[in-house]
């Protein structure tokens, strides 16, 4: 793939009329040639459900006129750009109209319901119904149009649990219950992989090894199948639309070890999706561009074209500043694979493993922030990922073990690895724990909060008392105490409170915080949680601590980069490449995260420990 992609959406109305008018071959280039971009991805279909070419079989939008995807095709192959084509799968409005038998309906009822055709919106389809047919139908009259096409984009598609009436059938006709939640999941599961298979046949037939990908919003850890069901990855994030600054490092610390080629796909937007003169800042742009190449990235900006079909030169300004950059750095992070110290058990893939379904936890990403603030080296990863390249694994707030977790931990340990678990983690079903981590689990504390007091020292941490909001537990120290538990005076009820939020601590200890025996560490509480939701400095500097105690010295990054600082370290063949990046996100409005000044950081500290030769 391309290193500096630009996705092109175009979701147009049929109340729109002369569609691609002001459409010029020559602007286009010239457009493509101002923001450095090597690959464009150009609609053959839209969520409205046109086509934009002179379809035999299906409707052309009506307000277009001429053959504007070929067009656009010709256009960007003369100056040598590669054109990914992409059509709306789940979407396709024009459809649901006509067919609402096709539409997928969720467990309320609600989504196909009769009154949702009167408010602004798309409704999904589902693919367990003559849907599918129409949609590879499509797929194959593009493919067989369009040779040069050496990549499929299709869109808003996932297992998704379904209960519209073809899904009730499937299930009946199987002998299941259609109110088993569990029966619903399964065909769901089922219906996906014959989505994704009908979809690989019918490209394979035209164009063998042709690269797909399945956009679901969310590469889904521990799911390797998933993952796998395309030839390439590419991680929607849009910071500003919702995903925050947080999203992206998590999904491509699990997707750089799947050997697989990705990108980072974010928009020029303020916002998100199908925002029309809306921008970011140029320094945000170009932040986000370094933040993928830095995780082994290859990049897309996701842009919106008018529909006149005239490329708008503000954007391909802005996109130019971030991907002038990208582009004199591509030596150095193609064909890259990370550096890291420690491996964070993925809280998803394990709930995913469990049987459970989940896109994100909340556990994972306060991890890994805690990771990145302290400018730790790490990856995430699954079941089937090697344990043994990693001097840490961390198990999260909720990871209890099950057998094959067992045996690669008992291989990881047996070779030196440590282990730092939090909360519940690492307990086998006995609610004994199967590692030295120098504490016997008791119980749930039953108080919430309760409070920490440390016995080790770190940085700016005193000797007091310190609140500690998430869930505890109790268990007696069996090796070196780190930190002791303290209860509060009480939980505050109707009967007994004490102040504005919660009752002071007692002084009674009620067991080990914090403990450290021959195989890792043990923390008390769910403290990536808790950082996730409170940012406890207090929570840092004890988990900072644990993993500096574990590596013992064999830290491979040691940097004074400032904490709001990202620092990855990639392998090259026989070089080794750091990237230090630092920008400071600021809220605005409700849910919307900014960067707009890049201010400069000088004099930065930086020692490696590589066990090679440089």
């Amino acid at each position: 793939m391309r290193f500096r992609q630009v996705h092109l959406d175009f979701h147009t109305s049929e109340k729109i009329d002369k569609i691609g008018s002001k459409f010029d071959p020559d602007q286009f280039k010239a457009a493509l040639k101002a923001g450095h971009v090597n690959s464009i991805t150009l609609f053959a279909k839209c969520h409205h459900g046109w086509m934009y070419y002179p379809s035999i079989m299906f409707e052309m939008h009506p307000g277009l006129d001429f053959d504007l995807l070929g067009a656009q095709l010709e256009a960007a192959h003369s100056i040598g750009v590669d054109t990914p084509v992409y059509l709306s799968a789940g979407f396709d409005e024009k459809i649901a109209v006509s067919h609402p038998e096709w539409v997928y309906d969720d467990k309320s009822h609600s989504h196909a319901a009769p009154d949702t055709y009167n408010k602004a919106g798309y409704h999904i389809m589902c693919m367990n119904t003559p849907y599918l047919d129409y949609l590879l139908d499509q797929v194959r009259e593009v493919c067989e149009r369009y040779e040069s096409i050496n990549a499929i984009f299709l869109d808003i598609v996932e297992v998704r649990p379904c209960y519209c009436r073809s899904c009730m059938k499937s299930l009946m006709q199987r002998g299941k219950d259609p109110n088993d939640d569990d029966a619903v999941m399964e065909l769901a599961e089922h219906v996906y992989a014959n989505y994704v298979k009908r979809v690989r046949e019918t490209l394979d037939s035209i164009r063998p090894g042709i690269r797909v990908f399945h956009n679901g919003g969310h590469i889904r850890h521990g799911r390797r199948d998933l993952a796998f069901a395309n030839t390439h990855l590419e991680l929607e994030s849009l910071p500003t639309g919702g995903w925050g600054y947080d999203h992206f490092p998590v999904s491509a610390a699990y997707v750089r070890d799947l050997g697989m080629d990705y990108l980072g796909m974010t928009g020029k937007f303020h916002t998100t999706w199908g925002e029309f003169g809306g921008f970011k800042h140029p320094n945000a742009l170009r932040y986000e561009m370094s933040l993928n190449i830095a995780n082994g990235a290859k990049c897309s900006i996701g842009d919106q074209l008018a529909p006149d079909g005239h490329m708008d030169p503000a954007t391909y300004e802005l996109i130019g500043y971030a991907y002038s950059e990208v582009e004199q750095k591509e030596e150095w992070v193609d064909n890259v694979e990370s550096v890291a110290d420690i491996a964070l058990f993925s809280n998803e893939a394990y709930i995913n493993i469990m049987g459970g379904y989940t896109k994100e936890t909340i556990n994972d990403a306060g991890v890994a922030r805690i990771l990145l603030e302290g400018k730790y080296l790490f990856d995430i990863v699954d079941l089937e990922s090697d344990f043994l390249k990693y001097k840490i694994i961390i198990l999260a707030d909720n990871i209890l073990l099950i057998p094959q977790l067992s045996d690669k931990l008992d291989e990881f340990v047996k070779h030196g690895g440590k282990i730092l678990a939090t909360g519940i983690s690492g307990l086998e079903q006995d609610n004994s724990f199967r590692y030295d981590l120098g504490a016997k689990f008791v119980d749930e504390s039953g108080y919430k909060p309760s409070y920490m007091h440390p016995m080790f020292k770190y940085d700016d941490v005193s000797d007091t008392d310190y609140v500690m909001y998430s869930d505890g537990y109790i268990a007696e120290c069996t090796g070196e105490m780190l930190a002791e538990a303290v209860k509060p005076y009480f939980n505050s009820t109707r009967e007994h409170f004490c102040s504005h939020f919660h009752a002071p601590a007692s002084g009674e200890r009620i067991g080990c915080g914090m403990s450290m025996g021959s195989d890792g560490i043990y923390i008390a509480w769910k403290v990536f949680e808790d950082y996730a939701l409170k940012g406890s400095l207090i929570l840092k500097r004890m988990v900072c601590f644990a993993l500096d105690a574990l590596l013992n010295d064999e830290k491979t990054l040691k940097t004074s980069l400032p904490q709001q600082g990202v620092s990855t370290l990639m392998r090259q063949n026989d070089r080794f490449i750091l990237h230090l990046l630092y920008a400071v996100p600021t809220k605005r409005g409700e849910n919307v995260e900014v960067i707009e000044d890049l201010v400069p950081i000088y004099n930065v500290d930086v020692s490696l420990k590589l066990g090679a030769d440089i």
